[in-house]
């Protein structure tokens, strides 16, 4: 049986990493919101103030600023890491190229114009505007959903503030006014700033030590120093 032909329940295994983190992913979502609607009504029964339903939590602004302010960290940390690993490198991590392939590399090495295969992507084989938005297209993709969950938590976010403000008997602020209060920093640095540690402490530790049968590290008795080798 070829690379290319599927065994019998060929798909499920083919597909198992995306679907596993998938179907966690959205476990983890359900948890967060059963949580945070207990946790929110528990502050409303503090305040002195009416309870509200799970449905109508879930279509708050309360939740969805919880859960857009983790997605733009996440999407700045991939958006980062593709682009940064174009010219910086680690010797010695898996998680880096060979030091003496910085940059973007040539036409042939990276398979693109009249260096396509039979079996490369359409427009890796073309030479316009077409080539240009592919060969770069995974870092574009997860810079533009970056922004766009940046942008939904700056929006559910003063809305949950002017929310809070209201509750205080404070006047509300406008879009412009949140983005530079301290509640929207703090929501931003703290996811940024775990993101950008988890990165560099999976870059630097995996010079080091090895996780057998993972391509996230060397293999065991890779030396140190052998920089790009996958397990």
């Amino acid at each position: 049986m070829s690379g290319n032909e599927r065994a019998p329940g060929g798909f499920w295994r083919d597909n198992s990493l995306t679907l596993a983190f998938g179907t966690a992913f959205l476990a983890a979502l359900v948890g967060q919101a059963f949580a945070g609607h207990a946790e929110f009504n528990e502050q409303l029964a503090v305040d002195g103030l009416q309870q509200i339903g799970f449905g109508e939590y879930l279509m708050s602004s309360d939740f969805a600023v919880d859960v857009t302010e983790n997605w733009q960290s996440e999407f700045l940390q991939f958006f980062l890491f593709i682009f940064g690993t174009v010219w910086l490198v680690q010797r010695g991590s898996p998680e880096s190229k060979e030091v003496h392939k910085i940059g973007t590399e040539s036409d042939r090495e990276q398979r693109m114009g009249e260096h396509a295969e039979e079996d490369s992507p359409r427009w890796a084989g073309t030479k316009d505007w077409r080539q240009k938005v592919y060969s770069r297209s995974l870092g574009l993709l997860m810079g533009g959903f970056f922004v766009l969950s940046w942008l939904a938590q700056s929006i559910t976010g003063v809305a949950a503030y002017d929310e809070q403000q209201l509750r205080q008997l404070q006047a509300p602020v406008g879009w412009g006014t949140y983005l530079v209060t301290p509640d929207f920093w703090s929501r931003t640095l703290q996811n940024w700033q775990s993101e950008l540690l988890a990165v560099a402490a999976m870059v630097i530790l995996s010079v080091y030590l090895r996780q057998r049968g993972s391509p996230e590290s060397k293999p065991v008795g890779t030396p140190h120093a052998s920089t790009g080798v996958e397990g």
